[in-house]
């Protein structure tokens, strides 16, 4: 499984189609960027809108020229954040890790996230010297107001008992009161980082095509981005990719592309979507080297691959969805289908798959069953299919086989339920997709069970940003647990799993710190995780129903819960076995406790 911290961004300059980027300079635009901090939460530049500056330091451990600044920085950001200044730092060294950052936040007490740049690509892009360096955006514009000291009272070596000139100070002093910035630059001072593709940008413009580039975007992007995909393009050829490879560079730093949100660094999963940090390192490089052709074959052109309709193989039954209608533009709200199993006996189900008809138009599905009520239908406590899940569809995926060994019984008489969430994409169309039903020959040795989270008192207040609840499950059975999902809507921000364990430890499962709701991802433990009898889970969610939020519909109301994408949900759910006895030394290696 790849170790890797999938941390993009982009503090971009103005647009550049051939050449790497420059230094930003005092008044260029700073595009938006994405990226976690020390803590693993996720932050987006252009979601602090409503700020009147944001700061932005440039941090370093075992610096001392930042060591020394950060009293007196945490000072200003003291008297600035109630005036609505946002202060971050930002971390591009070669040498520092997450783990190592933590510790030097700890130590010296800098109460403020660290954004962690380990691709270096945005301080290629501002042409860092030093640590220690100040940037300050102005929201109303998105461009650079201030660079340079915090103030002159730190040299090398040596520093003065109180500062001459505060640039920093005078700056935001200017700014809040809606006056331009006088002193719009300065030197800084601090030690200096090290960035070795800097010396190489002459070689980046050799970086492969043929060898490189193509064979990255056929591996990882192409299964979306291909003639009747949902992505909006299709990665023809190398004349597309060249057209788009400036909003390629985009969305890379600004992390919506690949679609993968769990945070590297607890758990690993077998469906991980992310690239390398090397791989956007090249591909951001080669972009910024005006995305040559160089010599060799174009496979993009030369793909013969017949994607599959069902997979590998036809399904044992096929069940239609009933049609729905999308329109050109808008938004569709969420759709809830129910089709009675049309099987006149249980069965033993070992996959499944969907067969989107429109893959443009349709995002996602949720698949899960209940059995119904005496009038026939589900009732609105098993809506959302509590007695079972048959798994569902995200683009890129055909079919779910769920784990060796396991299978889920499909009772005669059940009603299954379709969440279907489709996007609009210019064009009016009707879906009739398809639930392709796989059969297990004999009942498998395990049941593959699904545990699901729910709190449906969930209230979130008007304009909160950062508001969370919880539900929460104790395990009552040893169990091996296969996968989670977290699942809220327009509003979602994060979400966690965390499993407090009878022996008083605890254990972060799955953090999604940049929840997305168009990607309704059920993260796949690449090893499945022994979880003891007794543990305690907490399903967390943050929702952000701020203004700042572009996708929230309404930041004026007090959000309850509701299956509507205008209300919100905190659900969440476990895929898992029931673990006898007998099974739990002999799977300690999985992480029994």
């Amino acid at each position: 499984m790849r170790q890797h911290l999938f941390i993009t961004l982009a503090i971009g300059m103005l647009a550049i189609a051939v050449q790497p980027a420059n230094a930003l300079q005092v008044a260029e635009k700073v595009d938006n960027f994405r990226l976690s901090d020390h803590l693993g939460a996720s932050h987006e530049l252009y979601r602090w809108s409503d700020k009147k500056a944001i700061v932005v330091m440039v941090q370093g451990n075992g610096c001392p020229i930042v060591r020394n600044a950060m009293p007196r920085f945490k000072e200003i950001r003291d008297e600035f954040a109630a005036k609505g200044v946002q202060f971050v730092m930002l971390n591009s060294n070669l040498q520092d890790q997450r783990q190592s950052i933590a510790k030097e936040v700890a130590e010296f007490g800098y109460d403020m996230p660290v954004l962690i740049d380990d691709t270096q690509i945005i301080g290629e892009s501002l042409d860092l010297v030093r640590t220690g360096e100040v940037f300050v955006v102005d929201p109303k514009t998105w461009t650079l107001a201030y660079h340079g000291a915090m103030d002159d009272r730190l040299t090398y070596e040596k520093q003065k008992p109180k500062a001459k000139h505060h640039y920093l100070v005078d700056a935001l002093q200017e700014m809040v009161a809606g006056k331009p910035v006088t002193t719009s630059s300065s030197k800084p001072v601090g030690c200096l980082i090290n960035f070795p593709e800097k010396a190489l940008r002459e070689e980046h413009a050799s970086i492969s095509y043929s060898n490189t580039i193509a064979p990255m975007l056929r591996d990882n992007c192409v299964s979306c981005h291909r003639e009747g995909g949902i992505g909006p393009w299709a990665m023809t050829d190398y004349n597309m990719v060249r057209g788009f490879s400036l909003m390629i560079r985009e969305v890379l730093r600004t992390q919506r592309m690949p679609p993968w949100h769990a945070d590297p660094a607890h758990g690993q999963f077998s469906n991980d979507r992310s690239l390398e940090p090397e791989q956007i390192k090249q591909l951001v490089h080669w972009i910024e080297a005006g995305a040559p052709r160089g010599d060799g074959p174009d496979i993009l052109a030369q793909q013969d691959k017949v994607w599959p309709v069902w997979g590998t193989e036809d399904p044992d039954v096929i069940i239609d969805i009933p049609p729905t209608a999308v329109p050109a533009s808008g938004t569709v709200e969420y759709q809830y289908k129910h089709v009675k199993n049309p099987l006149d006996k249980d069965v033993w189900i070992r996959a499944t798959a969907i067969l989107p008809s429109d893959r443009s138009a349709l995002h996602h599905v949720i698949t899960t069953f209940a059995m119904p009520g005496p009038d026939g239908k589900v009732s609105r406590r098993n809506r959302g299919g509590i007695s079972g899940g048959l798994g569902g569809y995200v683009p890129g995926m055909v079919t779910r086989n769920f784990p060796d060994g396991t299978g889920v019984l499909l009772p005669a008489g059940a009603i299954i339920t379709f969440q279907m969430h489709y996007t609009s994409y210019g064009k009016a169309s009707t879906d009739n997709s398809k639930l392709g039903l796989y059969f297990h020959d004999a009942p498998p040795k395990h049941k593959l069970n699904t545990t699901v989270f729910i709190n449906n008192r969930i209230k979130i207040p008007a304009y909160s940003n950062g508001h969370s609840e919880t539900s929460t499950r104790t395990v009552k059975q040893d169990m091996l647990l296969y996968s989670m999902l977290p699942h809220s809507h327009f509003r979602g921000k994060a979400s966690e799993f965390r499993a407090f364990y009878p022996d008083g430890t605890e254990e972060l499962l799955l953090s999604v710190p940049n929840y997305d709701f168009n990607w309704q991802t059920t993260y796949q433990l690449e090893t499945p995780k022994v979880i003891p009898a007794g543990t305690k889970v907490v399903h967390r969610t943050w929702w952000d129903n701020s203004a700042t939020n572009p996708a929230n519909p309404d930041p004026s109301r007090d959000v309850p819960w509701g299956e509507q994408s205008w209300d919100e949900m905190l659900f969440g759910t476990m895929s898992y076995r029931v673990l006898e006895k007998s099974e739990m030394e002999q799977l300690s290696g999985l992480g029994a406790r």
